[in-house]
This record gives structure tokens, sequence and C-alpha cells, in this order.
């Protein structure tokens, strides 16, 4: 029997047959749309490497069947960037040496820009740890991880900062 379902997947939407009710989105996105940027690690949900945003939200999508997010919005990795330009919490990590061997750094990505999302935070290093918490690294680059996360909160507020009159003035002259 084969189910079909639509996802937003990057921006884009797919149509897509399913012949295993029991597909995870991790699967889905690696073998069918062959987005390989969200990494399979423990596939138990324990080590945080498949973390892609969900309808705005972070999720394990090697938890996740398929079937269960019909209509969902998917944020996977490869989705991030804008063109060349690189999200803030890409920037922060390349800065801050966020990463090792890379191996987990898409996932603790996702899970940093859904973090940031929430917005619950602040620059508290102790919150940012423990709303990483899900993420594991194993070649122990939690410092650089935690500095990352805090720099691309700033890099966002930044940038979504509105216009005061006196910039505009500047930039009009």
């Amino acid at each position: 029997m084969t189910l079909s379902i639509s996802l937003t997947v990057n921006g884009v939407r797919q149509d897509l047959a399913i012949d295993d009710p029991r597909v995870t989105l991790l699967d889905l996105l690696r073998d069918r749309l062959t987005l390989t940027g969200t990494k399979k690690g423990c596939d138990r949900g324990q080590c945080g490497a498949c973390t892609v945003l969900v309808d705005g939200r972070r999720v394990n999508s090697c938890l996740s069947l398929a079937l269960s997010l019909d209509g969902a919005e998917v944020l996977t990795i490869e989705g991030l960037a804008k063109g060349d330009a690189l999200d803030p919490v890409q920037q922060a990590f390349i800065a801050h040496d966020g990463f090792q061997c890379g191996f987990c750094t898409p996932g603790q990505i996702m899970s940093a820009v859904g973090l940031l999302n929430e917005g619950e935070t602040g620059d508290d290093p102790e919150r940012i740890r423990e709303g990483m918490s899900g993420n594991l690294c194993r070649c122990g680059a939690y410092a650089g991880i935690a500095e990352a996360v805090s720099t691309a909160r700033r890099l966002r507020d930044e940038t979504a900062r509105p216009l005061r009159d006196e910039d505009e003035t500047r930039r009009i002259a």
C-alpha cells in the first residue's frame, strides 16, 4: 500500500509516495531527497545529530514518522543559508570553532537556530548549555558551541533591529 504526503522542505513543496508507513523523516530526507547534511547518529533520539526544524520547532528526525508530518514545513541545514550568505548561527560556529570533526555540527546548528527562535536563553551561558543539552558532541567542542550560540543571538538582534531616525537620515544623505 502506497501512501502520499506533502512536505515543504527548505521552501520547496515535495509530494511524496511512501511505501513503508514506518519510514522516518531522517530516512526520507537522506535517502529519498538526498539531503545528507542531516546526520544519522544514534538513531534513537539521544544524540541530536539528526535535528531539523519542523514548523519552526526542533525535532529529532530519527524519531519522527514521515507520515505524521503531512503538510509540515521542514528546514534542514541545507536550507539555512540564503544563497552565499550564511545564517548568523553558521557564521558564529565558524568564528568560535564550534565544531571539530563536524559530524554533529548540522544538528548542533539546527538546534541552536531553534533555541534562538524560542527566545528563552538571553546571554545566559547556563541556559544556552541547558537548551543545547539534547545535542552531543563527541569531540567536546561545547565551549565553542555555547559561545557561538551567544554570538549568533547578538548577531540576529543587530540585524533585526529597526532603523532609528538618525540611521535613516545617514542612509539617505
